[in-house]
């Protein structure tokens, strides 16, 4: 005869194995937030998304002259969206000029407008354009 506690056990497991039950991996985009949300609060605000800028930015300056080029950025930017981002047309981008890419590309992916993005919101078109500048 087969136990009321091997039959939950079985049924458990099909139901894993089935995918009807959801499983504590987390996806890669909850891992990203995971990775930027420093205060550990499930979500991601500015300053959290220009910290990871920002520290980018100096990883990806290797001549480290402040600023980044096209070549530098490595496809982040399209050619028209470096040039809206660079005012001085000097065909570089300071931190200053990077982070405000960052702040307007912040503000497409929260539409809610409360400060804060979630993976969801991260995983929208804007979110992803977002994160193109933080990875």
């Amino acid at each position: 005869m087969i136990s009321r506690r091997t039959l939950v056990l079985a049924f458990t497991a099909t139901a894993l194995l089935a995918g009807g039950m959801p499983v504590s991996a987390k996806s890669p985009r909850s891992r990203l937030v995971g990775m930027l949300d420093t205060d550990n609060d499930g979500t991601v605000d500015l300053a959290e998304a220009k910290k990871a800028a920002s520290d980018l930015f100096d990883r990806l300056d290797r001549d480290h002259d402040g600023t980044l080029d096209q070549r530098e950025l490595a496809r982040r930017l399209t050619p028209k969206e470096f040039a809206a981002a660079d005012p001085d047309h000097d065909g570089t981008l300071t931190k200053d000029e990077y982070l405000a890419v960052v702040e307007q590309r912040f503000s497409a992916a929260d539409p809610d407008h409360d400060g804060t993005l979630d993976a969801k919101e991260l995983n929208s078109k804007a979110g992803q354009a977002l994160l193109r500048l933080l990875k």
